[in-house]
């Protein structure tokens, strides 16, 4: 499995959106976006996985807060770097 983080950002940090993607054999099999607030399949193998996380509060809780403690703080960090090479 590979997966990749993405933090979506929309005026700021005032709507700020995590998308968590699993793919496998370069097909996404599954998805966690925090708009959403679960796991979603992509393919018939990732549902066994989507069902499992999403029967388990402390692992939702605990991607949702990753929205805070990676994308805000991220974006914290990032931005004077970025907005002084403009």
């Amino acid at each position: 499995y590979l997966f990749k983080f993405e933090c979506q950002y929309l005026n700021g940090t005032k709507q700020v959106k995590l998308l968590v993607k699993w793919t496998y054999n370069r097909e996404q099999t599954l998805h966690y976006d925090s708009d959403v607030g679960h796991y979603v399949a992509d393919t018939p193998l990732g549902e066994p996985i989507a069902n499992d996380w999403n029967s388990q509060p402390d692992i939702l809780e605990m991607r949702q807060a990753e929205v805070d403690r990676v994308c805000r703080h991220n974006y914290e960090v990032v931005t004077p770097f970025l907005v002084e090479r403009r």
